[in-house]
């Protein structure tokens, strides 16, 4: 199976987006046999990572290409972090109507207005600092968002400082479970229907523990109405797969905690099924979020 490395640059700029108050950078990939009204995902980089570098990793342009979904890339600018992560725990950029997730709300209308995308059918994920500021735009532009995945992330506003965001990392401390619950109610004067919620992180993640993937889930439960232990728990890949169903029987939260994978997004290169390639937080364990996240949501064929 060919994959994105086959094509060492397989994204396009998307050279104007609105008035982009975060400075950020963007890169959109539109794959030939795209339908009209067709969906798009948002996909956020990690620290130290380029758009460029996620896509060859997770895979997402050769998934593109199979199941005719646009993509964007979002791309953070060294001159605002030294690092390239997304400023997840910056007052000025986790907030509604300015910063980062303006910008990114910026380029989502401009992708959307461009080439025809159902508004209805538009996905984010992200992986770490990424995961994190998919946390932040799913509470502050949920309308936007039918579906999120937080890959090695935190939840909404866990942290307001450097520090905080430092010790929240390692698992201490956070808001409590109403507290979280009310950052995301309180982010903006949406009341619903709310995006769907896939969580994945690594058993054995040293730089984002997994307590922050429990935080995830327990910050969208009550938005949900799905508190308390999950529907169901099975076995996908060989990993356990814990959901959370709503009144209608529908899949609304979803957890993968893959047992002794470090910090990053879990792949799988070989076979029919295998997307993307290894690298330093791309992290070949078997499967493939990336696969498995767009099935959550309906893109697969």
């Amino acid at each position: 199976m060919p994959t994105a490395s086959d094509s060492p640059d397989r994204l396009t700029v998307l050279k104007e987006f609105g008035s982009d108050p975060g400075s950020l950078h963007a890169d959109i990939y539109i794959p030939k046999n795209f339908p009209k009204n067709g969906p798009l995902v948002v996909v956020l980089h990690g620290s130290t990572q380029s758009a460029e570098s996620y896509d060859h990793g997770s895979g997402w342009s050769t998934l593109a290409d199979e199941c005719g979904i646009a993509l964007l890339y979002p791309e953070q600018r060294k001159t605002n972090n030294p690092l390239s992560s997304f400023n997840w725990f910056k007052s000025g950029d986790t907030r509604r109507g300015g910063g980062e997730p303006l910008s990114i709300r910026h380029m989502v209308k401009q992708v959307v207005d461009d080439h025809a995308i159902d508004p209805s059918r538009v996905f984010i994920t992200g992986m770490s600092s990424g995961g994190a500021m998919a946390s932040v735009m799913l509470a502050t532009y949920p309308e936007v968002f039918s579906g999120g995945a937080i890959i090695a992330g935190l939840p909404y506003r866990s942290a307001d400082t450097l520090m905080q965001a430092l010790v929240r990392m390692k698992g201490y401390g956070g808001p409590s479970d109403s507290r979280l619950d009310a950052l995301v109610r309180d982010a903006s004067t949406f009341e619903g229907p709310w995006p769907t919620i896939s969580v994945w992180h690594g058993g054995s993640d040293s730089t984002v523990d997994n307590a922050n993937a429990d935080s995830i889930v327990r910050q969208w439960q009550k938005i949900h109405k799905v508190g308390g232990a999950p529907t169901r728990v099975e076995e996908v890949g060989g990993f356990p797969r814990q959901v959370w169903c709503n009144e209608e029987e529908r899949e609304v939260i979803e957890q993968y905690i893959i047992e002794g994978m470090g910090h990053g997004t879990p792949i799988m290169t070989g076979g029919e099924e295998g997307l993307g390639e290894k690298d330093k937080y791309m992290l070949e364990v078997g499967i493939s979020s990336t696969r498995h996240i767009a099935h959550f949501w309906g893109l697969t064929k």
